[in-house]
């Protein structure tokens, strides 16, 4: 388990360039709520805009989870689990009125970008009409 990064993967990194590549900037691995003990991966303070880049075996991907074979129901209960958290910050985030944005690792990164981009400077133009 010591392996297994939480922050810097690959599909993240990719994202984070490409979303600073569009002139946005960031927190990484940051808490989007003081009280809240779970980080996103990047969090976009003034506009209250979250994102989770989320494993697909980790966090359960419809599309690509594959049960592990070996001590099944520890792994199977730590991915529930894991599902189960995901589902409770978005409602928590949510009710503190931040926008979530999840993707999976296997998403093309260049429209993950895209849309963290639109979702982000859309709450910078609402903010800004005030």
């Amino acid at each position: 388990m010591q392996a297994i990064r939480s922050r810097d993967t690959k599909p993240e990194q990719l994202i984070r360039r490409l979303v600073h590549a569009q002139g946005l900037r960031y927190r990484v691995a940051a808490k989007p709520l003081p009280d809240l003990r779970r980080t996103a991966d990047l969090v976009f303070r003034p506009v209250k805009v979250a994102v989770f880049i989320d494993g697909c075996y980790w966090h359960g991907c419809p599309e690509h989870y594959v049960p592990p074979r070996t001590n099944s129901g520890y792994w199977s209960d730590k991915v529930a689990r894991n599902m189960a958290r995901d589902r409770d910050t978005d409602a928590r985030l949510s009710e503190a009125g931040w926008l979530v944005l999840r993707f999976w690792e296997h998403e093309p990164s260049d429209l993950c970008a895209d849309k963290i981009a639109v979702a982000v400077l859309a709450r910078r133009a609402r903010l800004n009409e005030f």
